[in-house]
């Protein structure tokens, strides 16, 4: 019982733990372009970009060079 108690929980959590890695990792690479975290997702809510926060992790880190044109696109408009 106490077993199916903590999965339950745990699931909840780990849920919670990518999502904070994901902003650290946008976060990170957000900085190397001179914009805050906070200033990028409004930005992006602004101009109607629909990625959410696991691909712009996954672009951040995978494929920098499209996190760029993404980051550039949102603060030229800006």
């Amino acid at each position: 019982m106490h077993a199916w108690t903590y999965a339950y929980r745990d699931r909840k959590v780990r849920k919670r733990e990518f999502r904070a890695l994901w902003q650290i990792r946008i976060n990170a690479a957000v900085r190397q372009e001179g914009i805050s975290y906070s200033a990028f997702i409004n930005a992006l809510k602004k101009h109607n970009i629909v990625l959410d926060r696991k691909m712009l992790a996954h672009l951040a880190g995978k494929t920098p060079d499209v996190f760029k044109q993404i980051v550039q696109k949102v603060t030229a408009k800006s």
